[in-house]
């Protein structure tokens, strides 16, 4: 930052950061190169926010500390002052990288899919609206990725391989699996080799064509599968004796529609599958089977009824 940074460019910055002030109205207060300098310092506050480690809480604190002190000596500091607000946070910024090293992060948008190479040659393909979390050091000795969403997993023989969600934990040495995970739904099937889930504090063993589901507040159920890998992957959504409002989501994620169900009853089973190449048969797929009819708003909600 500039060295005549003025008290009142250190106000216009504390207000900047709060939300107070626009990148337009920014603009017009301070020059273009301060304005480039107050840029970058936000998208390294906006990266700390984004990593979800125990330390964001700590430097928010000091942010608001920071923004605190400028509201109230906005009157009395000198441009010392300012310079001494960035190398804080530059030493913040260097003690964290040093000790955290940063997780690599893929995600997938709305009808999107992506296949991922791990450091050890193990692929994950991940779903639409999708992600997954990992750290590069020591993946050799410590094999494990956080999900949330859906991901096909073809992992190479080696050390433990871990797949964490909030709703369980998947433990395998070789294998190919695929994981489902959403607020109040986790599902796992074996496709090869063997898998260890572990939910609600049970650990259930499975085998190629074994599958384990948790659906709501209910009790997990075994089911059985004779597919070699999940539909999904060849571009068709397949569900088994799942609640409509399951599908539905589903729906949503693969066409970036939105589905308004609020006029029937989404609890009813269905059985069956979609496309999710093409709108027209996917929807027809569903709720034509189901008697459901629907029609699209002005603002091109599809409205179920």
């Amino acid at each position: 930052m500039r060295e005549n940074l003025t008290t009142e460019g250190a106000y216009f910055l504390a207000k900047w950061l709060d939300g107070t002030i626009s990148d337009t109205k920014l603009r017009t207060l301070v020059s273009e190169k301060d304005f480039i300098d107050y840029k970058k310092l936000k998208n390294g506050l906006d990266l700390l926010d984004q990593l979800d480690r125990p330390v964001t809480p700590s430097f928010n604190s000091v942010k608001s500390s920071i923004n605190q002190k400028i509201n109230v000596k906005k009157t009395q500091q000198s441009f010392k002052w300012g310079l001494s607000i960035a190398a804080s946070i530059l030493i913040i910024f260097g003690c964290y990288f040093a000790f955290n090293p940063l997780d690599t992060r893929y995600e997938t948008s709305y009808a999107e899919q992506k296949t991922i190479k791990l450091p050890d040659g193990s692929e994950v393909v991940l779903n639409a609206k999708s992600v997954v979390n990992f750290t590069q050091k020591d993946w050799d000795t410590n094999r494990s990725i956080q999900l949330k969403g859906e991901a096909f997993f073809k992992v190479k023989k080696g050390s433990t391989f871990r797949v964490q969600t909030p709703k369980g934990q998947v433990t395998v040495l070789g294998t190919k699996f695929n994981v489902k995970h959403t607020d109040a739904f986790f599902e796992v099937v074996c496709y090869e080799g063997k898998v260890s889930v572990t939910n609600d504090k049970k650990e259930h063993i499975l085998n190629p064509g074994n599958s384990i589901r948790k659906i709501d507040g209910n009790d997990s159920e075994k089911y059985t599968s004779k597919k070699l890998f999940p539909s999904w992957v060849n571009g068709e959504s397949s569900f088994v004796s799942v609640p409509l409002n399951y599908v539905i989501l589903e729906l949503e994620k693969q066409y970036n529609i939105e589905i308004d169900a609020s006029k029937i009853d989404e609890s009813i089973i269905f059985t069956g599958s979609f496309s999710n190449k093409d709108l027209k048969l996917a929807l027809a797929s569903v709720f034509k089977t189901m008697n459901i009819h629907y029609i699209k708003d002005k603002n091109g909600v599809l409205i179920l009824q």
